[in-house]
Protein backbone atom coordinates (compact mmCIF):
# COMPACT_ATOMS: atom_id res chain seq x y z
CA UNK A 1 0.00 0.00 0.00
CA UNK A 2 1.11 3.43 -1.03
CA UNK A 3 1.15 5.78 2.09
CA UNK A 4 0.60 9.34 1.12
CA UNK A 5 -0.08 12.53 2.93
CA UNK A 6 -3.46 12.66 4.92
CA UNK A 7 -3.30 9.30 5.05
CA UNK A 8 -4.28 8.39 8.74
CA UNK A 9 -2.57 5.40 10.42
CA UNK A 10 -2.40 3.96 13.43
CA UNK A 11 0.98 2.87 15.30
CA UNK A 12 2.21 -0.23 17.07
CA UNK A 13 4.86 -0.37 19.06
CA UNK A 14 6.60 -4.03 20.13
CA UNK A 15 8.89 -5.22 22.28
CA UNK A 16 11.90 -7.27 21.25
CA UNK A 17 9.93 -10.45 22.50
CA UNK A 18 7.38 -9.88 20.05
CA UNK A 19 4.55 -8.20 22.50
CA UNK A 20 2.71 -5.46 21.84
CA UNK A 21 3.71 -2.46 24.41
CA UNK A 22 1.77 -0.04 23.17
CA UNK A 23 -0.89 1.43 20.63
CA UNK A 24 -1.93 4.80 19.08
CA UNK A 25 -4.82 5.84 17.72
CA UNK A 26 -4.39 8.08 15.22
CA UNK A 27 -1.31 10.07 13.32
CA UNK A 28 -2.14 11.68 10.09
CA UNK A 29 0.82 11.36 6.92
CA UNK A 30 2.46 14.74 7.00
CA UNK A 31 5.16 13.99 4.83
CA UNK A 32 6.59 10.34 3.22
CA UNK A 33 9.92 9.74 1.06
CA UNK A 34 12.03 6.69 0.65
CA UNK A 35 13.85 7.58 3.90
CA UNK A 36 11.69 8.91 6.35
CA UNK A 37 7.56 9.05 7.67
CA UNK A 38 6.65 12.68 9.47
CA UNK A 39 3.00 12.28 10.94
CA UNK A 40 1.17 14.29 13.64
CA UNK A 41 -1.54 13.77 15.76
CA UNK A 42 -3.10 16.01 18.73
CA UNK A 43 -4.79 14.66 21.97
CA UNK A 44 -4.71 11.31 20.45
CA UNK A 45 -5.70 7.96 22.58
CA UNK A 46 -2.52 5.86 23.64
CA UNK A 47 -3.14 2.41 24.89
CA UNK A 48 -0.72 0.87 27.39
CA UNK A 49 -0.23 -3.19 27.13
CA UNK A 50 -1.87 -3.34 30.27
CA UNK A 51 -4.85 -2.35 28.23
CA UNK A 52 -4.97 1.39 30.65
CA UNK A 53 -5.57 4.11 28.08
CA UNK A 54 -4.78 7.65 28.49
CA UNK A 55 -5.02 10.89 25.71
CA UNK A 56 -1.76 12.88 25.37
CA UNK A 57 -1.62 16.38 26.39
CA UNK A 58 -0.34 17.93 23.28
CA UNK A 59 -0.14 17.84 20.11
CA UNK A 60 3.07 16.11 18.58
CA UNK A 61 5.22 15.43 14.99
CA UNK A 62 6.66 12.11 14.64
CA UNK A 63 9.36 11.21 12.99
CA UNK A 64 9.91 7.53 11.63
CA UNK A 65 12.68 6.23 9.70
CA UNK A 66 12.96 3.38 7.13
CA UNK A 67 17.17 2.90 7.59
CA UNK A 68 17.49 4.23 11.36
CA UNK A 69 17.26 2.92 14.33
CA UNK A 70 14.96 5.36 16.11
CA UNK A 71 12.02 7.71 15.74
CA UNK A 72 11.94 11.60 17.28
CA UNK A 73 8.69 12.63 18.66
CA UNK A 74 8.57 16.68 18.79
CA UNK A 75 5.68 17.46 21.68
CA UNK A 76 4.73 20.66 21.49
CA UNK A 77 3.75 21.65 25.36
CA UNK A 78 2.88 24.78 26.67
CA UNK A 79 5.98 25.37 28.60
CA UNK A 80 7.70 24.69 25.12
CA UNK A 81 8.73 22.38 22.35
CA UNK A 82 9.85 18.94 24.25
CA UNK A 83 11.54 15.69 21.93
CA UNK A 84 11.01 12.02 23.54
CA UNK A 85 13.47 9.91 21.11
CA UNK A 86 12.93 6.09 21.20
CA UNK A 87 15.78 3.90 20.51
CA UNK A 88 13.86 1.27 18.33
CA UNK A 89 13.99 -0.39 15.07
CA UNK A 90 13.45 1.28 11.62
CA UNK A 91 9.31 1.31 11.16
CA UNK A 92 7.69 -0.84 8.47
CA UNK A 93 4.15 -0.34 6.93
CA UNK A 94 1.10 -2.57 7.32
CA UNK A 95 -1.83 -1.84 6.17
CA UNK A 96 -2.48 1.33 7.70
CA UNK A 97 -0.63 0.62 10.72
CA UNK A 98 3.09 2.00 11.69
CA UNK A 99 5.01 -0.81 13.06
CA UNK A 100 8.62 -0.92 15.19
CA UNK A 101 10.36 -2.98 18.08
CA UNK A 102 11.52 -0.44 21.02
CA UNK A 103 14.64 -0.86 22.66
CA UNK A 104 14.08 0.97 25.62
CA UNK A 105 16.89 3.48 25.59
CA UNK A 106 15.08 6.53 25.66
CA UNK A 107 16.50 10.64 24.85
CA UNK A 108 14.67 13.37 26.43
CA UNK A 109 15.55 16.95 25.11
CA UNK A 110 14.19 19.91 26.90
CA UNK A 111 13.33 23.03 25.41
CA UNK A 112 16.33 24.59 26.96
CA UNK A 113 18.88 22.09 24.69
CA UNK A 114 19.82 20.04 27.64
CA UNK A 115 18.77 16.35 27.56
CA UNK A 116 18.83 12.98 29.25
CA UNK A 117 19.37 9.34 28.56
CA UNK A 118 16.62 7.70 30.05
CA UNK A 119 15.74 3.98 31.27
CA UNK A 120 19.47 2.50 30.95
CA UNK A 121 18.21 -0.04 33.78
CA UNK A 122 15.16 -1.05 31.58
CA UNK A 123 17.35 -1.72 28.83
CA UNK A 124 20.00 -3.46 30.77
CA UNK A 125 17.01 -5.84 32.49
CA UNK A 126 15.61 -6.67 28.48
CA UNK A 127 18.81 -6.94 27.10
CA UNK A 128 19.14 -10.27 29.60
CA UNK A 129 16.16 -11.43 29.38
CA UNK A 130 15.19 -11.02 26.08
CA UNK A 131 18.81 -12.32 24.83
CA UNK A 132 19.89 -9.31 22.50
CA UNK A 133 22.64 -10.32 20.46
CA UNK A 134 25.96 -8.53 20.90
CA UNK A 135 25.68 -7.36 17.16
CA UNK A 136 21.93 -5.97 17.96
CA UNK A 137 23.85 -4.50 21.28
CA UNK A 138 26.12 -2.71 19.46
CA UNK A 139 23.84 -1.54 16.72
CA UNK A 140 21.33 -0.09 19.55
CA UNK A 141 24.13 1.70 21.48
CA UNK A 142 25.65 3.20 17.85
CA UNK A 143 22.04 4.45 17.17
CA UNK A 144 21.74 6.27 20.27
CA UNK A 145 25.35 7.98 19.91
CA UNK A 146 24.15 8.85 16.52
CA UNK A 147 20.40 10.37 17.96
CA UNK A 148 22.73 12.35 20.26
CA UNK A 149 25.25 13.77 17.57
CA UNK A 150 21.72 14.64 15.32
CA UNK A 151 20.90 17.03 18.63
CA UNK A 152 23.83 18.31 19.33
CA UNK A 153 24.28 19.11 15.94
CA UNK A 154 20.89 20.87 15.83
CA UNK A 155 20.08 19.11 12.42
CA UNK A 156 16.52 16.89 10.80
CA UNK A 157 14.01 17.46 13.61
CA UNK A 158 16.39 19.35 16.06
CA UNK A 159 16.21 21.86 13.42
CA UNK A 160 14.88 25.20 14.84
CA UNK A 161 11.33 25.74 13.52
CA UNK A 162 11.52 22.11 12.04
CA UNK A 163 8.55 20.46 14.16
CA UNK A 164 6.25 23.88 14.20
CA UNK A 165 6.15 24.00 10.58
CA UNK A 166 5.27 20.01 10.13
CA UNK A 167 2.46 21.21 12.73
CA UNK A 168 1.25 24.13 10.69
CA UNK A 169 0.83 21.91 7.56
CA UNK A 170 -0.88 18.89 9.74
CA UNK A 171 -3.50 21.72 10.70
CA UNK A 172 -3.60 22.59 7.14
CA UNK A 173 -4.36 18.63 6.28
CA UNK A 174 -7.02 18.67 9.30
CA UNK A 175 -8.66 21.73 8.09
CA UNK A 176 -9.11 20.79 4.90
CA UNK A 177 -10.49 17.22 5.53
CA UNK A 178 -13.12 19.38 8.01
CA UNK A 179 -14.40 21.45 4.84
CA UNK A 180 -14.57 18.37 2.67
CA UNK A 181 -16.97 16.66 5.70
Amino acid sequence: MNIKKGDRLKIECYKHNGYLDRTSDEATVIYVDQNVLIVANNHTKLTEHDGKSHTTNEPAVLFFYKKKWFNIIGQLKKNGLFYYCNIATPYIIDGLTIKYIDYDLDLRVFPDGGFKILDRNEYRYHKKIMHYTKELDMIIENSLQELIELKKRGEGPFKPNVVNEYFNKFKEIEKSKEEID
